[in-house]
């Protein structure tokens, strides 16, 4: 096992990594520039060898429920690698899911229903709500999609087009 000095200056090593001492003689290294709001890559470093290396994004990492790994019997390879592993998932975000056009989100947000005498209700999304309308007429609202659209098929509205 390696002794705290040494653990110490591994993640010292890590440029990236800014030292926060913290309670009880322990200390943190945080990655400032992580795209998270996640930050302490090293976490509660003590002198008695004891101390987590954050994982929660390292695919195949064993971890605990806050996605801490323990580095107490790591090597200094193993410790090495787990920190850069870390920095690395924090470095990179998830895809963003395409922010649809306009055009597809007025269409998704203002919808016609019509029955079999081919009356129409115009279902609308606006300040969070659902709202059905009958011309200028506020029919119903509703907190959800799944909500209104039930209401308007048991009412025998189906989405036009």
């Amino acid at each position: 096992m390696l002794t705290f000095e040494q653990k110490l200056d591994v993640c010292s090593s890590f440029p990236e990594l800014v030292r926060k001492d913290v309670s009880l003689g322990r200390i943190n290294f945080q990655f400032e520039d992580s795209l998270y709001d996640k930050k302490n890559v090293v976490y509660h470093l003590h002198r008695n060898g004891n101390g987590y290396i954050y994982a929660g994004m390292v695919e195949g990492a064993s971890v605990d429920d806050k996605g801490f790994l323990n580095l107490r019997d790591l090597s200094e390879d193993e410790i090495r690698s787990w920190i850069e592993k870390s920095i690395a998932s924090l470095s990179v975000r998830e895809e963003e899911p395409e922010v649809p056009s306009k055009r597809k989100r007025k269409r998704a947000k203002e919808q016609t229903w019509t029955n079999a005498d081919n009356q129409q209700l115009l279902l609308k999304h606006e300040d969070e709500l659902w709202y059905i309308y009958s011309g200028l007429n506020l029919e119903s609202a509703f907190e959800t999609l799944e909500e209104a659209e039930t209401y308007l098929a048991e009412e025998g509205f189906s989405p036009a087009g």
